[in-house]
């Protein structure tokens, strides 16, 4: 799948929510001053090319829906970033999070149960 762009990506953001969208629809979601119409048209556009969004059409109208769902687009964007910025390796992105001073105690320690439980699950899976 190609990289989307933030545009790209502000409009998946609100076609996920909105699930099923009209044109009209996905202006709507957008702050003031919104974009205009013909600018949302050439971004949906754009995705649809890229096999991102599909549509049904109504007359002379389309109705659009994502194809890709949330969690796919957030794992294929974040392995890239992994392997981009972290020589593809976990640890490394792990590490630079455990560096950084604004996370809080409570944090750090809910990501170490969700990390012990997932290695409990595998251990399990295992025997």
């Amino acid at each position: 799948m190609k990289e989307l762009t933030k545009a790209e990506e502000q409009i998946m953001r609100y076609l996920w929510e909105l699930d099923k969208a009209f044109l009209k629809d996905i202006v709507d979601q957008f702050p003031e001053p919104r974009p205009a119409y013909t600018t949302v048209q050439t971004v949906v556009r754009v995705l649809t090319q890229k096999g991102v969004i599909g549509y049904q059409t109504f007359g002379k109208t389309n109705q659009y829906y994502p194809i890709i769902s949330r969690d796919e687009y957030f794992r294929k964007h974040f392995k890239g970033v992994v392997k981009n910025f972290f020589n593809g390796s976990v640890s490394n992105f792990a590490s630079f999070f455990t560096d950084d001073d604004d996370l809080s105690l409570s944090e750090l320690e809910r990501m170490k149960k969700l990390i012990e439980s997932k290695i409990d699950n595998l251990k399990k899976n295992d025997d």
